[in-house]
């Protein structure tokens, strides 16, 4: 594995370094996407950097911790050949990887404890994907969403 890019906003931000320890123990490399303290921040900011590192090739795979994960795997799938899942446990884990090929992991840094949390990236990075019939269905995936890329749409709030 080339190398492992993680990111996070302010409430994954004490996950964040735990998992970036923890992938440095077993000799991975990291690119630290930030943030880099617990300072308020904006998750997509950060869910598409790690993503884009991701999409590039200068990172075969991302970490992103947000409160719970939901926002950072929107975000990231946001981008095109990524694949994020939110898992808050290891079979998830597994078959995100297994059946789909996930190349982005999102954790909830609220909702899932550290050692939790450790054990569901530990599956994440050793599982391999399947292949056979699951390469069909991740290719239609893939078409979807080629098929109905559309102008921004903006939140009514936001307007």
């Amino acid at each position: 594995m080339t190398a492992v890019a993680i990111g996070a906003d302010h409430a994954g931000f004490p996950l964040k370094e735990t998992v970036k320890v923890w992938l440095l123990a077993r000799g991975l490399r990291v690119l630290d996407m930030g943030t880099h303290s617990t300072e308020s921040v904006d998750y997509p900011d950060y869910a598409a950097l790690v993503a884009g590192t991701v999409a590039a090739g200068d990172a075969a795979r991302g970490v992103l911790v947000c409160g719970t994960g939901i926002g950072m795997a929107i975000a990231a799938n946001k981008v095109g050949g990524i694949r994020a899942a939110q898992c808050s446990d290891v079979e998830s884990a597994r078959v995100s990887r297994q059946h789909n090929d996930t190349n982005v992991l999102a954790l909830g840094a609220r909702t899932t404890a550290p050692e939790l949390a450790l054990s569901i990236l530990e599956v994440w990075l050793e599982t391999a994907f399947d292949g056979g019939r699951h390469v069909r269905r991740i290719e239609k995936i893939a078409g979807i969403g080629r098929r109905f890329e559309a102008p921004e749409v903006i939140h009514a709030e936001a307007r």
